[in-house]
Order: structure tokens, then sequence, then C-alpha cells
């Protein structure tokens, strides 16, 4: 990897949430970071203490007492970014905390830009490019599952994988341009069979990864559940039911949810966004309620997950034309079959083994159907150690690799010369590059990817 220059100033930004807090931590990273320190800190010499210590002292800005401070200190390269880094903690206010960034900026330091602190950690070779954007997804986090994803990711497993792939790429591409090299003597010192079977190992790990995208988003960002049904097939009262609490509104007037309710779900350590909508049926002379209906049947289209709930004691009113709309959602549709006590009194009919039964109004078989959710999506898939693709950046250059690595394959196939062979290696190896940096990677590229994060990180 190329390490960009220009990294050659001290930043500073607030590392803590805006707003008022009991601490507010202030950041300063780079080489003159603990020479600024100094300027502005009443206590023991920053720049001559150890690293991983922390002090107390006053913080001044031109003479003038700002606040009783912390510093805390860690010298390079055994810190976040590489670089020495001081954090400054004081109390929370924000004019407090305004008056320390300011301090620091007419000591010398500037304001870091959005994920600068995490950039440079990237370019000093602290983390590959996968883990620096893990942080991000880190700090976003807002369930168990997307936690424990990209944690994985930050602890290198992900790394480790794609490290497998590069050295593996490295020895195939060595093996064939050492035969060129000796192409006069017409040698091979590669197994044709062995390469193709070695092929054959690294796309089924590409395939692997690629495929554990729809996962490892549906993580990240939740799964979109969309709820649908017939009017007054109790679609309302399941969001309440799932949600154990009042939410949407019930009326046994057809047609009471006109546009889509949408609330958060959290199942095993899995977001899920539920989606109200308005009931489906086939005619309607209402304007509003028909701009609902067709709100309701782009939503379960776009959803990971439909669940279609029938009303047991109106089963006849589904239908051909609403089913033969849901064919083309099959393998992302529950069914679900509401009202079951009142269809019991009334029926008297046995279950339907392999039918989901729930009554949303008193809770029967609710929890089943979340279990039942969280199967459709995650199942056995969330382990520990799995490597898991959440980066939509990083999906498109497997896909790129995965493109490379067939067209390697093909030509192992037909028996292809070496040296084109090596223009199809070298095409993986660079994609893969530009998921862990490991290639030179453009600023602007940096730039974006890194704007994402917050000012502190």
């Amino acid at each position: 990897m190329t390490i960009l220059s220009g990294w050659d100033d001290t930043i500073v930004a607030l590392a803590t949430p805006h707003g008022t807090g009991a601490i507010g931590v202030v950041r300063l990273s780079g080489p003159s970071a603990l020479q600024i320190t100094h300027k502005m800190f009443k206590g023991k010499n920053p720049e001559q203490q150890p690293g991983n210590t922390v002090h107390y002292g006053h913080m001044y800005q031109q003479q003038e007492w700002i606040d009783e401070v912390l510093i805390t200190i860690f010298r390079k390269p055994a810190s976040y970014t590489g670089e020495d880094v001081v954090e400054i903690s004081g109390h929370g206010s924000p004019y407090i905390i305004g008056r320390i960034i300011e301090a620091c900026i007419e000591a010398g330091a500037r304001l870091a830009k959005p994920g600068e602190f995490t950039q440079r950690a990237f370019l000093n070779g602290k983390m590959d490019l996968a883990q620096a954007e893990a942080v991000a997804d880190l700090i976003a986090a807002n369930s168990k599952a997307a936690q424990q994803t990209a944690l994985q990711q930050l602890r290198g497993g992900y790394a480790k994988d794609l490290q497998w792939l590069r050295d593996e790429l490295i020895q195939f591409a060595a093996l064939i341009e050492l035969e060129l090299d000796f192409s006069e003597e017409d040698v091979e010192f590669a197994d044709r069979k062995q390469l193709w079977n070695l092929v054959s190992k690294l796309l089924q790990k590409v395939r692997s990864l690629i495929s554990s995208f729809a996962l490892g988003n549906a993580i990240k960002e939740g799964v979109r559940v969309a709820i649908i049904g017939k009017p007054n097939a109790g679609k309302s009262t399941l969001l309440n039911a799932l949600l154990n609490e009042e939410r949407a509104i019930v009326s046994d007037i057809a047609g009471t949810t006109r546009d889509t309710i949408e609330e958060t779900l959290n199942i095993e350590g899995v977001l899920f966004r539920l989606i109200d909508t308005a009931g489906i049926r086939e005619h309607s002379t209402d304007i509003i309620e028909k701009k609902g209906i067709e709100r309701s049947k782009d939503n379960a289209e776009q959803a990971d997950i439909i669940l279609y709930l029938i009303d047991l004691l109106n089963e006849e009113d589904d239908t051909n034309a609403f089913t033969d709309w849901l064919e083309a959602f099959k393998e992302k549709t529950i069914r679900v079959y509401n009202k079951y006590h009142a269809w019991q009194q009334v029926s008297g009919v046995q279950e339907v083994h392999d039918r989901l039964y729930i009554d949303a109004k008193d809770g029967y078989g609710i929890d089943t159907l979340k279990q039942r959710i969280f199967e459709k999506v995650v199942g056995e898939k969330i382990q520990a150690e799995a490597s898991i693709v959440t980066n939509a950046r990083h999906l498109e250059s497997l896909k790129r690799i995965e493109e490379s690595l067939s067209v390697v394959q093909l030509g192992l196939e037909k028996k292809i010369t070496g040296d084109l062979l090596t223009i199809d290696i070298r095409r993986a190896l660079h994609y893969l590059g530009e998921i862990t940096g490991r290639v030179e990677i453009d600023r602007d590229i940096l730039g974006t990817i890194f704007g994402k994060f917050c000012i502190g990180k």
C-alpha cells in the first residue's frame, strides 16, 4: 500500500457527542499533539510523560483559566492513529469544550475532517480499509447482531479471509510468471489441474462472501417486514401484538389503515422494520384508499419478508387475483392464519399441520411467529467467527473478483497461455486490494469513505 503524503500536521476534534454532558473529550492527533497540549496545560509537562498515562491539571486559553481537566497521553505508534495522541477530558459544557478546541487551534492544531482520525489509522498501517470501515459500522450499530458483525470485522476475521485469498492468488501468479521467465525452455512449473482446483476453491470462497451480503445488509440496515392482507384481516392488531404496545389504531371498520405505519422490533439481536400497510382489495371507489393499496403493494415488493395475514373467518375472500400477485414473492412470504380462537369456536375444524396459526388479539402464536421471522432471514447463519459482508463497496469488488477468476478458470480449461492468464489474476488482485486498501488509493475515494464518519472518529 502506498502511504499518501501530507499528514505532517496535528488535528483536533470533539470525540464525545455534541451537547451538554458530565464530561466532554477533545482529541488531538499528530506530530505536535504533545507540544500543543503543553502550551495550554498547567500541570506535568506532557512532552516528558510516558505513553498510556493520565495527568491532572488546568487548561488555559491565552492565560485565562478555562477548566480543570485530565489529559491522557498515547505515544506513537501505540495509539489509535499510530501518531502521538492526547485526549483532554473536561466538563461537558458546550461552551467549555468549544474554548478548549479554540485553544488547541490557536496553539497550532487544525480542526479534523470527518473520519480523519480513522483515516490516519489506516494510512499509518494500524488497520486495513475493511477494518476502518468496520469502525463506522460499529458506531452506527443499532442491534446486537450489527455490533457482533462489526466487531468481527474490526478484529480482522474478514481481513483474514481476504488475506488468504490474496496469498493464494499471489502464489498462483508467481508460478505462472515463473513459467514466462523460462518460456524459451517450454517449462511448466504449475500443474494446470492443481491450478484449476485452486481457482475453484477461491471462487467458492468469493461466492460465499458474496452470498453473505444479503444477510449482512439486513443486519446492518434492518430487515424490512411488510404486513399485508385483506381489509380487517387484523394487520394493525398484529403489529400491536408484535410490538406489545398499542401503536396502530384498531377498528372493525374495513380500511381504517390508509397509510403505512413503520416501527422497529428487535428479535434475538436483529432489528426488524415492521410495516403495517393498508388492506388490499381488488375494488375500491375511495381514491385515498386506492393510493394506500398501491403503496401497500410497493412496500411488499421492496420488503425482505412479507407477512401475508389471512383471516380464518373469511379465508375464502382471498381471491385468486390477490394470491396470483403474491406468487412472484413466495420465497420471501410467510403465510399467517389469524383469528384462530374465534375460528375454532365457529368451525371446530382441526388445524392443518403446515399452517402458522395466531390470534393477534390475545397473543396466541406470536412468539412462534417471531421465531419464524427470525429464521426466515437469519436461521443458523450468524456465527461468532463467520465472515459476513455488510458493505456494498466490498460486494462490487467481490463480484469483479469472481468475474476475473471465472475467466481464469475458463482459460485453464481452454489451455490458453500463461501471459493471458496473468492479466485476469492481476485484475482479481487489484479488486481485492480495493477492499483492503492494499493498492494505490485515490484521495477522493478515501474522502468519500471516511467522510461518512463523525468528526471525532
